[in-house]
């Protein structure tokens, strides 16, 4: 199972972005545990200088941007 975490405040960018990222997850057939992070703190351990940032199994795939959907469903099938 991969887990996918959303990196932001938690503005309507960060959950654009995850209902894409979760949509793309179905779409894929990929099994992923989807977490929130809102804390500066453990946002900036990520070295993200802007938000909304998609993180993969610990990588950096996407920030400062919404992705599309098919961005997605390649990173979570790489």
């Amino acid at each position: 199972m991969l887990t996918v975490k959303i990196l932001g405040s938690g503005c309507a960018n960060c959950r654009k972005l995850e209902a894409i990222a979760r949509e793309a997850a179905a779409d894929a057939g990929v099994e992923a545990e989807f977490v929130k992070v809102t804390d500066i703190k453990t946002i900036m351990d990520f070295d993200v200088l802007s938000t909304p940032a998609l993180v993969i199994d610990g990588k950096v795939v996407s920030s400062g941007r919404i992705p599309s959907k098919a961005d997605v469903e390649g990173w979570l099938k790489a």
